[in-house]
């Protein structure tokens, strides 16, 4: 694998060069009873692009290494290699990540073991506190702030929401996302799915497809009913993929961004 194909596509956005740092907090991780992680002094990787997201990485002495067994396989990320962890009547396989051969820039990282975040069997605590998805990169912003700009969202030519109320959510490394009152969405045009995705910045977002005369376009609207308590302006409100939908802001068409959502990601990749 050479270095643009480990990269991945390139985006409109521009994703930053990772980073490795160390961390004052106290990261563990637990499957079931059992910690198969606990340390004072795990490192703060923070990577963004297919496969990768924020993550701990651990020393190999504060890991239960004599529960990782080599599956020989590189990960998603194009970096590390892929372990099975074994618990006591279970096997979890390629929960875990060696760090064997980094490149130069994560040289910091060689010996050091992370875990995947979408098992629930895999139980990630930061402190005191069980943390979601990822490990929260200190680098990024959200800022959700009231717009009095004219939004207009279409498909397949239909208008399928349009406001002068919007919620913008500026998220560093993201496009501008538009956040729109219920009352302001065609609801008769969105289909709700079983489709459920966190992000640690913002909470738990439930999905809907969107349904035209033209066909139906999945999962390409999202909304936040509980938020996380540092983001509360976007609570119940309605947002809308920039990567697959028509956007007018102001009566101007923007251009469809490519990023990481441009491709159909799973579940686990979502906003």
């Amino acid at each position: 694998m050479n270095a643009a194909e480990s990269q991945g596509p390139a985006f409109d956005i521009q994703l930053p060069a990772p980073t490795v740092k160390p961390t004052p907090r106290w990261v563990r991780v637990r499957v079931g009873e059992h910690w198969i992680a606990d340390s004072r002094n795990a490192l703060l990787l923070s990577w963004y692009g297919p496969g990768r997201l924020p993550t701990y990485c651990f020393p190999p002495d504060d890991v239960r290494t004599d529960r990782l067994v080599s599956t020989g396989d590189l990960a998603a990320d194009g970096v590390s290699t892929k372990y099975d962890v074994l618990t006591t009547d279970d096997v979890l396989p390629g929960a875990a990540r060696l760090f064997l051969e980094p490149p130069e820039e994560l040289a910091a990282l060689r010996d050091h073991v992370t875990f995947i975040w979408h098992d629930p069997r895999l139980q990630w605590f930061e402190e005191a506190l069980q943390v979601h998805v990822h490990a929260r990169d200190p680098g990024k912003r959200v800022d959700a702030v009231p717009s009095g700009r004219h939004i207009r969202v279409d498909l397949d030519g239909t208008t399928v929401a349009e406001s002068d109320r919007t919620v913008a959510v500026f998220e560093t490394h993201l496009p501008t996302r538009w956040y729109f009152p219920p009352v302001d969405v065609r609801q008769d045009l969105l289909e709700a799915t079983d489709s459920v995705s966190r992000c640690p910045y913002k909470g738990t977002a439930r999905w809907w497809s969107v349904r035209t005369p033209a066909g139906v376009h999945s999962d390409v609207a999202w909304s936040y009913p509980e938020t996380v308590v540092e983001i509360p302006r976007i609570a119940g409100l309605v947002a809308f993929f920039n990567e697959h939908v028509d956007l007018y802001v102001d009566g101007e068409p923007q251009r469809r961004p490519v990023t990481p959502w441009t491709y159909r990601l799973t579940e686990t990749d979502r906003v």
